[in-house]
């Protein structure tokens, strides 16, 4: 008997991760770039900045880490929609904003003790944890509602938020994702005009507001649910040759506030017209610029793309698919550096060491993190000796009776005599084999005349 919520109804569109496609290692290569450049950037006065995102253009790895984020949100909670249906999907939702939650709360903790270690001082003004190590008590109840963040933390609360959500909101694109995607621009767009926000405290600023950065979420989330109708607009030359001019532009732009030649061919007033940009509301052009860049990414880089299994893209993809854990690290990782640049040399050399030892951190600790994860179904590039054995419990017979009598075939009379007869009788019993959903019924049939049914094991993280 076959369980209703095991296996719901496509409604609109469906996920192209669920289709048998395998998992896109772009988009954790993308995530786990993006990791990196968090780190780089947020190390002050580091060359390696100049690596990022943000001094070539006006968005920068931010914009990337929300988007991949609606896209791994999309896959993940999809598969568990199908495996368990919306009980299910509810479930894995807030034990995931339960997960970055707790992180959360650790996260700031050990913030504020590295600071404390260090002496406070100008560390904690930058860090924001000047009044936690004053008022404890308050600032760690604010903390506990997500109305107090330190620096470099305010992405946890925004993705407690998200998941918790997510579940009405594949619920909504589901059925109408083109509508769903109108309803966040146009939230997107009242932001900006009323200034809308929800309480932060001490001083009221959210670094990103959850009302105008929820747009990268839900557009990452109607990509894969409108995978192909998306594709024909981005991937049309009209979309490339924009988006090519626009990245020019904003590079120029950007640019000309480190190079003396550029800042003279950019017109005062044109300067004056864009900035300040600001980054709490995610302002319109830092929002074209990220989809100019996708844009790009799209034509340049197609999903088996060799340069995918270099090593740098390996540690990319490793750091991607832990991306939480990774994402903590990165932030202590940056107050350790912060204090090795104030208290040891603020040299290139200790910028370059520091820059690329942080990254090989992030990269060993995604590694050991993998191991530690890795079961036996989930082994990558497994032989089939290593594969567990599955047993089948139940069978499946199918008698022709034209053929049995044809062939001189002579059928017991208490075999079919529970069966309703007719020029075809069948008794199924279909064995049950194992899956990341739980049982998943397949006939015995297809094993001999067509592919063993896909299993939904793999989770995106």
């Amino acid at each position: 008997m076959h369980d209703r919520t095991a296996t719901p109804k496509p409604l609109v569109g469906e996920l192209p991760e669920l289709k048998g496609q395998g998992r896109d290692l772009r988009i954790d290569a993308c995530r786990g770039i993006a990791l990196w450049c968090i780190f780089l950037d947020h190390v002050p006065n580091n060359i390696g900045s100049w690596l990022t995102l943000r001094n070539y253009g006006f968005s920068d790895a931010a914009e990337v880490f929300m988007f991949v984020s609606g896209v791994t949100c999309a896959l993940a909670y999809g598969k568990a929609w199908r495996c368990g249906g919306w009980t299910g999907l509810i479930g894995r939702t807030l034990w995931r904003s339960w997960d970055i939650y707790v992180a959360f709360l650790l996260l700031t903790l050990a913030c504020a003790i590295m600071v404390h270690l260090a002496g406070g001082g100008h560390l904690a003004d930058e860090s924001n944890t000047h009044i936690l190590l004053e008022q404890p008590g308050v600032t760690l109840a604010h903390a506990a509602i997500l109305q107090y963040r330190p620096v470099n933390t305010d992405v946890l609360p925004l993705f407690v938020l998200y998941h918790l959500l997510f579940a009405p909101l594949l619920w909504l694109l589901l059925r109408a994702p083109n509508a769903t995607l109108g309803a966040s621009l146009l939230l997107y767009a009242l932001v900006h005009v009323f200034g809308w926000t929800i309480p932060a405290w001490p001083n009221g600023h959210w670094a990103f507001n959850p009302l105008a950065w929820q747009l990268l979420v839900v557009l990452g989330a109607w990509w894969m649910i409108e995978d192909k109708r998306a594709r024909l607009w981005v991937t049309s030359r009209t979309a490339l040759v924009a988006a090519v001019l626009y990245l020019v532009f904003s590079l120029i732009i950007a640019l000309s506030w480190s190079i003396k030649p550029l800042e003279a061919l950019v017109p005062q007033a044109l300067l004056t017209l864009l900035y300040p940009m600001e980054k709490s509301n995610l302002n319109p052009l830092r929002l074209l610029h990220f989809l100019a860049l996708a844009v790009l990414v799209v034509w340049l880089v197609p999903r088996n793309w060799r340069g995918l299994t270099t090593a740098v893209m390996r540690g990319a993809i490793l750091c991607g698919q832990n991306s939480l854990p990774i994402y903590c690290l990165g932030v202590l990782l940056t107050f350790a550096s912060h204090l090795a640049l104030l208290d040891i040399s603020e040299g290139l050399t200790m910028q370059i060491a520091l820059s690329v030892g942080g990254v090989l951190v992030m990269i060993v600790a995604a590694t050991l993190l993998n191991l530690i994860k890795i079961k036996p179904r989930q082994r990558p590039h497994a032989k089939p000796p290593d594969l567990p054995v599955e047993r089948p419990t139940k069978f499946e017979l199918v008698i022709n009776l034209k053929t049995a009598k044809a062939l001189g075939v002579d059928i017991p009379p208490t075999l079919p005599a529970s069966c309703r007869r007719g020029d075809r009788i069948k008794m199924l019993f279909a064995p049950v084999r194992e899956s990341g959903c739980g049982a998943d019924p397949v006939p015995a049939i297809a094993h001999a005349f067509g592919p063993p049914a896909k299993t939904v094991g793999q989770d995106v993280n």
